[in-house]
């Protein structure tokens, strides 16, 4: 008879003693449990104890997370979370440094459990470890010179301590001092400083300045842009990760009117260059982080281009009309006639001659062209780039084009003002930068004006390919998305250099555009007659059943989750699979990003599909109403998905990317019972059909298959054919 689903099995350790094997009732209360455990030891003051899971994690076994024991568990009887708590809290005063420095060491474990975090910090632990940073220091300044690697080592573990605690989101970050923000500046500020406590206070610095506007405000008053570059000059990696962040933090909290201020300090400074030849050049390759805080840098930049794109142009404001006399003047060589030269309505005639050579709507009035947001001045301000930093090139477009028929001409000015306005779509600027996306393109960081001659690029591509495509005025859309199609596919090779992106595009002409166009449709083929739709109609159950256990077979294999938290540096994963029985969703949290299989034994929780009442996605989910700075970020909710399970119960994902979003929906609404809807499922039943279709309309008459693979051939004698590639 199977022992009652309440009823589990365990081991549990006790230091100095043999281990005993347990029946614990899940019915009873734990303190109950706890003191029949001390009972079998002889300990007193059981409420003095507690149970910790023994095997990979140490955290503490509480009313809340006791479900989670399974048969078979290894749990550890050990001091209650306040007494260890209030123990660490005098072992951290001692005076003895090697006393203080152990006591740290154990407090920076013992802080990453929330249940021992909540004790420490009912303590005023946090306080206490300010206080520390701010006065103890000093203390042990005097010793630093002769005890240098004990001071590293004290003060790193003091700030690893704390930055666990905050991690849990207990305690408001607004409740610092300055002397604390003050200390943890100087740190960053120091040019020899311990790397383990320099990572940490770049850690604390960045979320200071993400969690808190007062704080930021602080922190900018005691960081500057030139303390931070030394940091991007040196070997560590870690290090320049913290460092861009914190400039990411700093840029990203400025105020409007402040950004334009930093962007020109980052330019004086030479962050770009210091970046491309330190981080994006150097031998090491970019690691995940690294490569995202690039992409959010990037983002922040392009940004930059925000308040031109979405500013209208005044018709009547000279300084702006003064900008397209400029275009007409380097494009016809012509200096400004005065007042009194010729006519009014002959200068008028010959100014709506020219603005209709360089393409306009407008030929009276071409400042009516940049009413239009996006792109707004934005557009006129590349087209003047242009003019001045590529004028051969742009004289010649200019002439080149108005010396074609009416029809045939590519108008350089509608061009450039729907060019920019796809070039900012194509690039999101606007857009807040995504939490996970690692999407950064290494160009970008090769030039200051990297956008507006991304722009000269393109507008000279446009150009290109209306000749290739003998567009006429009534093409203009068919050739803008075909240059779109051009842009994306290059940028999509991330190349290294705009030379390279340059280069990249000269191999997509617009005939080998239809080449690959013309690939796809083939490979995407549809036939729409009776008998094949009738085919397609009988096949598609099967293909739909196949799908599903893929999708099942997927998430019994399991998906690594990053836990989404305000302090990003600090990256925290749990692990999530469904078990082979279709059953039970087996989960837990993970030390670091798995590099193989998981132990089925480090998935502590678990949650009976038969409990799961339904699956949620995007702004649904609750994890996506609390957190208020994720709304805006179409890219986090894009990936949300939540399983609401009892009453008000749930479990709150946000996966990796797209596809394993699709395959975890998929696979849950297939569990529960419903129709598979996501993009990928569509993609995979298109493909599949298509290539079962093909399978069996092939022409197979008179060819016998044979139902045994053919033999594999002999070796043969020598080797003599190969070519050593060495």
């Amino acid at each position: 008879m199977p022992p009652p689903a309440d009823i589990v099995k365990v081991a549990i350790e006790w230091p100095g003693a043999f281990p005993k094997l347990m029946e614990i009732d899940q019915k009873k209360p734990l303190s109950a449990i706890i003191k029949e455990v001390c009972e079998g030891w002889s300990l007193g003051n059981p409420e003095n104890f507690a149970l910790q899971n023994a095997e990979n994690t140490v955290f503490y076994i509480t009313e809340k997370n006791r479900n989670d024991i399974k048969n078979g568990s290894i749990l550890r009887l050990t001091t209650s979370p306040s007494q260890t708590a209030l123990q660490l809290h005098e072992r951290v005063q001692s005076s003895s440094m090697d006393a203080k420095l152990e006591a740290l060491k154990d407090l920076a474990s013992c802080s990453r459990d929330v249940t021992f975090a909540q004790e420490f910090i009912n303590l005023d632990g946090i306080s206490l470890l300010t206080q520390m940073v701010e006065s103890g220091t000093e203390r042990y300044q005097k010793l630093q010179k002769i005890m240098k690697p004990c001071f590293g080592d004290l003060l790193s573990f003091t700030l690893t301590a704390f930055v666990e605690l905050m991690d849990h989101g207990i305690v408001s970050w607004d409740t610092f001092s300055v002397a604390f923000i003050k200390k943890i500046a100087s740190f960053v500020n120091k040019s020899a400083m311990d790397l383990a406590v320099l990572q940490r206070s770049l850690a604390i610095l960045e979320s200071m300045v993400l969690n808190s506007q007062d704080l930021y405000q602080k922190v900018a008053q005691e960081i500057t842009i030139g303390q931070l570059i030394p940091h991007l000059q040196g070997n560590d990696q870690d290090i320049q990760t913290y460092t861009i962040a914190v400039i990411n933090a700093l840029f990203l909290k400025a105020p409007e009117e402040k950004r334009q201020e930093m962007a020109h300090i980052l330019a004086q400074k030479q962050l770009r260059s210091i970046i491309l030849s330190n981080v994006i050049r150097s031998a090491k390759p970019i690691n995940d982080e690294m490569a995202h805080q690039l992409y959010v840098l990037q983002v922040l930049t392009f940004n930059l281009l925000e308040d031109r794109m979405m500013t209208k142009m005044d018709p009547q404001d000279q300084a702006q009309r003064d900008i397209i006399f400029e275009l007409r003047r380097i494009a016809f060589d012509v200096e400004c006639e005065p007042n009194n030269s010729g006519s009014i309505e002959k200068r008028k005639s010959m100014y709506t001659r020219d603005y209709k050579k360089l393409g306009f709507i407008n030929h009276v009035n071409p400042a009516v062209d940049f009413t239009q947001i996006p792109p707004g001045m934005l557009a006129l301000d590349n087209m003047l780039y242009f003019s001045r930093h590529h004028q051969d090139a742009y004289i010649r477009m200019v002439l080149e084009n108005s010396s074609r028929e009416d029809k045939h001409e590519c108008p350089f000015g509608r061009s450039s003002i729907e060019l920019t306005k796809m070039l900012c779509e194509t690039l999101r600027v606007g857009e807040l930068p995504s939490e996970n996306c690692p999407d950064f393109h290494p160009m970008f960081f090769t030039h200051e004006r990297s956008f507006e001659e991304f722009f000269c690029i393109s507008i000279q591509l446009l150009n290109k390919t209306w000749k290739e495509m003998r567009a006429t005025s009534e093409d203009f859309n068919k050739v803008m998305q075909v240059v779109k199609e051009q842009i994306v596919r290059a940028l999509t090779l991330k190349p290294n250099s705009l030379d390279q992106f340059k280069s990249r595009l000269q191999n997509l002409s617009y005939t080998e555009i239809l080449k690959i166009r013309q690939s796809e449709r083939m490979n995407q083929e549809d036939f729409q007659s009776r008998p094949i739709l009738e085919l397609r109609e009988k096949i598609q159950p099967e293909i739909m059943e196949l799908i599903k256990q893929q999708r099942l077979n997927r998430l019994c294999d399991g998906t690594c989750f990053r836990k989404i938290s305000t302090r990003r540096r600090q990256d925290k994963f749990w692990f999530c699979r469904l078990s082979p029985n279709h059953k039970v969703l087996h989960y837990g949290d993970l030390e670091e990003s798995p590099q193989g299989e998981v132990p089925h034994d480090s998935l502590q929780d678990k949650l009976p599909v038969a409990d799961i009442k339904a699956v949620v996605t995007g702004k649904d989910c609750p994890h996506m109403k609390e957190k208020g700075a994720l709304k805006q970020n179409k890219e986090i909710l894009e990936l949300a998905f939540s399983v609401l399970y009892e009453s008000d119960e749930y479990l709150n994902f946000i996966a990796p990317d797209k596809h394993e979003y699709c395959v975890w929906t998929d696979g849950l609404n297939a569990l529960l019972g419903k129709e598979m809807t996501s993009d990928l499922t569509k993609s995979d039943m298109d493909t599949l059909i298509s290539m079962e279709m093909k399978l069996r309309l092939l022409d197979l008459e008179n060819i016998q298959i044979p139902e045994a693979p053919p033999p594999i051939p002999k070796e043969p004698s020598n080797y003599d054919f190969v070519y050593d590639c060495n």
